[in-house]
């Protein structure tokens, strides 16, 4: 028997590959790197192909998440510029007065670390792994179904080369994926002004309780650039958002926990269509890969929402406005002294409802917005109950998930006002005895010897 007779189907199909990523097959390498979501960049197309020749040899399961960070990396180094002493000493002076004015309109109390200043290529490697942990199921699932239905659609004399050859192909598919998240969260980097900026906590220190603020100066001198606002204004005014979200986060140690699990259990509920999957698969052009990076970023393999995963989504929107209305009004209070805190933060709401090309391409990419959609309504309703009771029983309501204010209270803060504000009804004889006599087993009782 030959020797050829005797070789792996699965090597076979290896072999193929690597002459097309070497060159010697139709794909251009620019077009294979369109399909991976890169720019016509020499040096990012050969990371792509190392990075594909690595997928090929890989031997485990699951999707190799570092292939994202390298991404990323890439992508923010390229524009990265490094925090020089001058930005250190006047970031930190404008956190400082940011804190004293947030002390005065929030009984939370201050973090127990100091604020962080970024680079873009910082910001990605501290937050990359929660934006793992946010697509990790998605792109098991696409990874998973890609290999089912490439291994069905594949004509009868591949069909032995495919059926030896699934967890190569979930490792090629795992690997385009992980591109397309890093590609995604390397032009984000070029965004986000903070940790807190895109509504989730993305930034904790060693003990996962504690959160963490940050802020990249250089993305903060962007989004100031054609405001025809004094920079130093809305250096300060972005300070004080940011350590109002990290605050809160430190403050309810139960919330970072319900919203992450909350948007993972979302993504888990996620199945990819796969009659579309299979429309792609039959009519694939094989020297046209950018077709697979078409269907992942337009997100058209997520099929609609089903009735739980609305539900869900109800829910998270809820939380996410809540949380950032909370912010949007002790940050009014805390800047009233700056001239341009009402232009400022128009704009803050203008660029958080538009979202950025990189955020809308995590959007289609895991099927999921993380822009709350009534924010004003929860703005609005945070501003009532602070007229209404204060600042400290505002704050108060988010001790513990039972008691923060729910989507109805949104629609009727006067019911939530109401119940704040009820007085405390008159004890009768009954209450006023039981109340005496769990007085005395608390240690009012003179002592027995």
């Amino acid at each position: 028997m030959s020797d050829d007779s005797q070789r792996d189907p699965g090597d076979e199909l290896r072999d193929m590959l690597r002459e097309l990523l070497s060159g010697n097959a139709e794909i251009d390498p620019r077009r294979l790197a369109g399909a991976a979501g890169l720019p016509d960049d020499p040096a990012l197309i050969a990371q792509m192909i190392s990075q594909l020749q690595g997928a090929i040899q890989q031997g485990g399961d699951g999707v190799n998440w570092s292939i994202a960070l390298d991404q990323a990396k890439a992508i923010s180094a390229s524009t990265s510029a490094t925090v020089t002493p001058a930005d250190r000493e006047a970031t930190q002076q404008v956190l400082g007065v940011a804190a004293l004015w947030l002390g005065e309109v929030t009984s939370i109390a201050e973090l127990t670390s100091e604020p962080h200043l970024l680079t873009r290529e910082q910001w990605v490697e501290a937050t990359m792994p929660v934006w793992t942990q946010l697509a990790e199921p998605v792109a098991t699932s696409i990874a998973d179904a890609l290999t089912d239905v490439i291994r069905d659609q594949a004509p009868e004399e591949l069909a032995g080369m495919l059926a030896n050859a699934g967890q190569l192909m979930r490792n090629i598919g795992g690997t385009l994926f992980a591109m397309q998240l890093g590609h995604v969260v390397g032009q984000l980097s070029t965004e986000v002004v903070s940790g807190g900026d895109i509504g989730i906590p993305l930034l904790t220190s060693g003990d996962s309780s504690d959160h963490q603020a940050a802020v990249l100066p250089q993305n903060i001198a962007a989004f100031g650039e054609g405001l025809d606002i004094p920079a130093d204004q809305v250096q300060l005014y972005l300070a004080v958002r940011e350590l109002a979200h990290a605050r809160l986060f430190r403050h309810a140690k139960w919330l970072r926990l319900q919203l992450i699990s909350a948007i993972t259990d979302y993504a888990r509920g996620i199945h990819i269509d796969t009659e579309p999957l299979q429309d792609l698969a039959a009519d694939l052009d094989p020297s046209n890969p950018e077709q697979l990076r078409e269907a992942l970023a337009s997100g058209a393999l997520i099929p609609p929402k089903t009735d739980a995963q609305l539900a869900a989504l109800g829910r998270l929107e809820t939380i996410l406005a809540l949380i950032e209305g909370w912010v949007d009004t002790v940050t009014a209070r805390a800047t009233t002294r700056l001239p341009s805190s009402t232009a400022i933060a128009e704009m803050v709401r203008r660029r958080r409802a538009a979202g950025g090309p990189a955020e809308s391409a995590f959007a289609t990419l895991v099927g999921l917005e993380l822009r709350p959609r009534r924010l004003r309504e929860a703005a609005a309703m945070w501003q009532k109950v602070t007229d209404a009771v204060g600042a400290e029983e505002r704050d108060a309501l988010w001790a513990h998930p039972d008691v923060v204010p729910t989507s109805e209270d949104i629609d009727r803060p006067e019911a939530l006002i109401e119940r704040l504000t009820r007085a405390e009804p008159e004890l009768d004889d009954i209450d006023r005895a039981i109340e005496d006599l769990l007085g005395d087993e608390d240690g009012d009782r003179p002592r027995e010897d």
